[in-house]
């Protein structure tokens, strides 16, 4: 008889009532459209508290009551992580809006009479400014990290540059297929991002030469048959994953040995920031990080790719286009306040990133 090796694999949540309807709820989501991101992290979160009711003996939606939630609260807030860091508030809030959703559809299908969650008091959310931002001498140093020999490092720094110059999610990096590429205009067609929303983002020309140099030189030393048409390859030939992009950035971080941390958010933070000190207009910003508007004002909703591209290239550090030289840029100076929720917004993905719910 063969000898069984390695860890043994944890046992599967039990069936239980409170279980089932988790699994119906899903259903419902992926019926309704919903994205997998959304699906996967309310499926996470609510997860994790029905490990908590199972240890405490609650499996019928009946025995869920505002007390219970409200102990379940308390347990968030001193629960500690592996590294023993605390849950952030804004990791306890997304968690608590999660179960109080689901507890509203229990409700409106007539599983339970009343919602327990309706009344939970959600954490207060601060502003808060992301913990690093490269700065552009900084930004350089990293960029210049991959060993542009290997067909690998080529891919990396081709990577490195387009996160820089787009600020795009890595979901999205991922994703991307050879013929969203338009170099002749300069422009990254994201389809499906986040809320499946399809965008044009413009791409610098230095990072667009960087691609065509990973394709022209690195690329087929990857690809194997059949070739989908990814853009960035894994050594295997396929698509890269989403854990081992953050290993790999995350690694050219740390040899730069800039006395900073991060991955490729800290690219998204890097760009809307530097582009924001270099005069851009905030909606012009959103427009490229896939972000809902943060005004009322409505001047600027839909915004152009040809005018996109001229802020990009005005006010991007690693553009080509000399500033003195171009155009003056539209719009107004951005308040405080406006940059503060953008960055609240951007650090608030940066944390789901971390937590594997992108």
């Amino acid at each position: 008889m063969a000898r069984v090796t390695g860890k043994r694999k944890p046992d599967p949540p039990a069936i239980t009532p409170l279980a089932v309807l988790l699994a119906e709820y899903l259903n419902a989501l992926r019926v309704k459209d919903y994205s997998e991101h959304t699906v996967r992290s309310r499926k996470m979160n609510i997860r994790v508290f029905l490990e908590w009711c199972a240890e405490r003996g609650l499996t019928e939606p009946t025995e869920i009551t505002r007390p219970v939630l409200e102990r379940y609260q308390r347990h968030l807030f001193h629960h500690r992580k592996s590294n023993g860091e605390p849950l952030s508030f804004r990791s306890q809030y997304m968690r608590l809006v999660g179960l109080r959703v689901w507890f509203r559809w229990i409700t409106r299908q007539n599983r339970i009479l009343h919602n327990p969650a309706s009344e939970i008091e959600l954490p207060r959310l601060g502003h808060r400014l992301p913990k690093h931002v490269l700065t552009i001498q900084e930004a350089e140093q990293v960029l210049g990290q991959p060993n542009l020999a290997d067909p690998l490092g080529l891919r990396d720094r081709a990577i490195l540059e387009v996160l820089y110059s787009t600020g795009i999610r890595r979901m999205e990096l991922v994703h991307l297929k050879l013929f969203d590429l338009d170099l002749e205009r300069g422009t990254l067609l994201i389809r499906q991002g986040k809320g499946k929303k399809d965008r044009f983002v413009p791409i610098g020309d230095r990072a667009a030469a960087w691609v065509q140099k990973y394709i022209r030189e690195a690329r087929p030393k990857l690809a194997v048959e059949p070739d989908h048409g990814t853009l960035f390859l894994a050594s295997t030939g396929e698509e890269i994953s989403r854990d081992h992009l953050t290993a790999t950035v995350r690694a050219y971080v740390v040899h730069a040995k800039i006395g900073k941390t991060g991955s490729c958010h800290l690219f998204r933070h890097t760009m809307a920031t530097l582009m924001l000190e270099g005069g851009a207009d905030i909606r012009f910003i959103q427009q490229m990080l896939g972000h809902a508007s943060l005004s009322t004002t409505e001047i600027y909703t839909h915004v152009s790719i040809r005018m996109l591209k001229q802020v990009h290239s005005t006010t991007h550090p690693a553009a080509s286009l000399d500033k003195k030289n171009a155009p003056p840029l539209p719009g107004h100076l951005t308040p405080a306040s406006e940059a503060a929720a953008l960055f609240a917004t951007l650090d608030a993905e940066a944390e789901e990133e971390e937590e594997g719910k992108e």
